[in-house]
């Protein structure tokens, strides 16, 4: 029956939408931090689904000169039982470092069959993320995956920042990430160092212009914004507020962690509001019950267009653990 059709198969015909990915991105760099963090991860799972990411860092946790042996311990851990629901992703070196093709030569042929995404650090432009993937896609096709693997851009460089547009097109990428303490530092110190932690990550003008740019091109191109870390790892409290006004004021759906601390304040300051959560169920159920076409709900009109707002929601109210409205768990899930 046509009312029965899923919100996915009936409301993105002509666009693009945003991946449902977990709202929180947890890096570490060491073989102990790892397991510690896919160990959280099992524990704060929700039914058959992670409720945030784990990335193994092949750029800043691998020693360096054991570059080789710090990418194989990755790809280990990626296709171990610890890793229980596929969602333990990896960053790999820049394009100028030396050994960026050698992690994908070792990640990919070991673990690229249960990686969901690859992180690509310090693109200088469109040009450096199109060398990098086009290795990426090589290395896929000689090992004989069966899909191709998502890429996370970060955004970090002046060259890259002014090609975030063109970067947010590529097709593959998946998210753009923005990495405030390399652009910062980029600037030669005429952005001071209170710009790299709240309240001056999100009052300086260059600052605040990039944060913009960076949601703007990844939103319009439907792909993921992923905020940066906050170097608070002990107050909760400003945690869930860095999170809250990344979200609320600059659009970004997802968030960088460091620090186990980090992740649930995190996950509830992505949440959506409780009483739009049953709102959107209630809008949904009646579009479908109505086969798609316009409904009036509490003395307002809804189409298509709100559908779309309401059906993300939903979907980043499940990614973030949110109980959903049984009858909407039902229907949609």
């Amino acid at each position: 029956m046509s009312s029965a059709i899923h919100p996915k198969d009936v409301l993105f015909q002509a666009e693009r939408p945003i991946p449902a990915l977990p709202v929180v991105d947890h890096y570490c760099g060491s073989e102990k931090l790892i397991r510690k963090a896919l160990a959280l991860q099992a524990s704060m799972a929700g039914p058959g689904s992670a409720l945030f990411d784990v990335t193994c860092d092949c750029e800043d946790g691998a020693p360096a000169g054991r570059e080789a042996e710090h990418a194989a311990m990755c790809a280990d851990l990626i296709m171990s039982d610890d890793n229980r629901y596929g969602r333990v992703g990896a960053r790999i070196h820049d394009v100028t470092h030396a050994h960026w093709r050698a992690d994908l030569e070792i990640l990919i042929p070991r673990a690229g069959k249960r990686l969901p995404f690859v992180t690509l650090p310090k693109a200088r432009s469109a040009a450096d993320v199109r060398v990098q993937l086009a290795c990426l896609r090589e290395l896929e096709t000689k090992a004989g995956l069966p899909a191709t693997i998502p890429l996370h851009v970060l955004i970090e460089t002046h060259g890259a920042l002014a090609e975030v547009q063109q970067i947010a097109a590529i097709e593959g990428v998946e998210s753009i990430d923005f990495g405030l303490m390399d652009f910062v530092s980029a600037h030669h110190g005429a952005i001071p160092g209170s710009a790299m932690q709240s309240p001056g990550q999100f009052e300086h003008p260059l600052v605040v212009r990039a944060k913009c740019e960076i949601s703007a091109a990844a939103l319009a191109h439907g792909v993921v914004p992923a905020h940066n870390v906050t170097t608070e790892l002990s107050d909760t409290a400003a945690i869930y507020a860095d999170a809250r006004r990344a979200r609320q004021q600059f659009g970004y759906l997802r968030m960088w962690s460091i620090h186990p601390n980090q992740i649930t304040p995190i996950l509830e300051a992505m949440r959506p509001d409780g009483s739009e959560v049953e709102i959107a169920a209630d809008i949904l159920c009646a579009a479908q019950d109505a086969s798609w076409g316009p409904i009036r709900h509490l003395g307002k009109l809804h189409d298509r267009a709100s559908y779309r707002y309401y059906w993300e929601l939903l979907e980043r109210a499940r990614a973030t653990g949110m109980a959903l409205p049984d009858i909407a768990a039902q229907r949609f899930f």
